[in-house]
């Protein structure tokens, strides 16, 4: 079981590899809610999440015969790099199994710790029973990434470190994938002051915790679909889910697009990368009902590849209104595409990009098609730019431009 005892040793022993990551006061996120909102960044862990912890507290507590069998996992990513590490610190082999859909950056920086990587699965679960078949077939040691109390117990090592900074917290927000890190935090957090509310944030695509404590025991989804490829389970694990039905006192459940707009408040007020993952307990901050809390916001990881994060910030600038799209139709006669060109820059567009097709009707006297990518300061201002053209007659196409063609 996870006791007290447990957690302090797991605190003392977890030292030896994690790097201080002290709470960052968030004034641009406590103006926008109304609350004292602190960051547990995570992200800046060596691995790049908090994963390293409970990873390498289980190690520490396996017996020297455990070890030389080995080691073999199934991982998203970020237990991947934290048992890799943990192994190569122990001079333990260790066989990874990650899901086909990880993201390369992951996938790289677990082999560069030293570990042998299987991709196999689409998504986690596929790769878990994958992993355990190696393990049984070999002998070697599974280290489930959240299923597991010793696990859990190194995970909420973070609680520890949230009360010796600020004592008085009143409010913990904990991202839930399988239930490892939620379960580990929140029954340190009871035990440390019994009236502090935990609560637990899942992408809504995948709020397997959520389905389950709805019934009141462990459920599978269907399928999973989720930007948040690090919460991206199917099933939560049994052996936690006790101790997250007392401890968590509410799950919230964030929509990817809300995790996209975040990435892009977190980059421009804090510079820092955070992933998807990562970013739920920010977003979820909107979801609060409450005032003049004080509320610490766990960042679990910031391992996103160069592709996702281009992807999340094209996206994010679209749902800002920061960059748009729009189709005019237009006579094809000579000075029209500088009327509107014109007509832009006087609203202080910036044009990023032009295509002209000339083959959208028959007629090319009658029309043309202009669709234009343009770069505004928001929703107001993309706005404007839209009127502009249509009081010139330029009528865009699309009642609400938005896409990026």
């Amino acid at each position: 079981m996870m006791t007290l005892d447990k957690f302090e040793e797991a605190s003392e022993k977890v030292k030896e590899v994690v790097l201080p990551t002290n709470l960052i006061y968030s004034e641009y996120f406590s103006a926008q809610t109304g609350n004292k909102v602190y960051f547990k960044p995570e992200n800046m862990q060596y691995t790049g999440a908090y994963k390293v912890r409970g990873a390498y507290y289980k190690i520490s507590t396996l017996s020297e015969e455990e070890r030389v069998k080995g080691l073999v996992t199934a991982s998203a990513g970020n237990h991947a790099q934290g048992v890799a590490y943990a192994a190569k610190i122990y001079n333990v082999p260790a066989t990874i199994v990650m899901p086909t859909t990880t993201p390369l950056l992951k996938v790289n920086r677990t082999k560069s710790y030293g570990a042998d990587v299987v991709l196999y699965g689409s998504v986690y679960d596929e790769s878990c029973q994958y992993a355990l078949k190696l393990a049984e077939e070999n002998g070697a040691t599974f280290v489930h990434p959240f299923n597991d109390e010793v696990v859990a117990t190194g995970q909420g090592t973070i609680a520890m470190e949230i009360f010796k900074e600020l004592p008085t917290v009143d409010i913990i927000l904990v991202p839930i994938g399988g239930g490892g890190l939620a379960a580990g935090v929140s029954t340190l957090a009871k035990f440390l002051n019994p009236n502090i509310k935990v609560i637990g944030v899942e992408p809504f695509g995948a709020s397997c915790m959520q389905a389950s404590l709805d019934v009141g025991e462990v459920v599978t989804l269907p399928k999973v679909e989720t930007i948040a490829d690090g919460t991206a389970v199917k099933t939560p694990g049994d052996v936690v889910f006790p101790y997250i039905r007392e401890n968590i006192d509410e799950v919230i459940t964030v929509k990817d697009e809300e995790l996209i707009v975040n990435f892009l408040d977190i980059i421009e007020n804090h510079k820092m990368v955070v992933e998807n993952s990562g970013l739920l307990t920010v977003a979820a901050l909107k979801h609060l009902n409450c005032k003049g809390k004080k509320v610490v916001s766990i960042l679990s990881g910031g391992n996103m590849d160069i592709i996702t994060l281009s992807s999340v910030v094209q996206h994010g600038l679209i749902e800002r209104g920061r960059v748009f799209t729009i189709s005019v139709l237009l006579p094809d006669r000579p000075g029209e595409l500088v009327n509107v060109a014109n007509v832009i820059a006087e609203m202080n567009g910036n044009i990023i990009r032009l295509e002209h097709n000339q083959f959208v009707s028959i007629n090319r006297n009658a029309a043309v098609e202009l669709t234009i990518t343009i770069e505004a300061f928001g929703h107001e201002h993309k706005q404007q730019i839209v009127d502009a053209l249509e009081n010139k007659g330029y009528k865009p196409e699309s009642k609400n431009p938005t896409a990026i063609y």
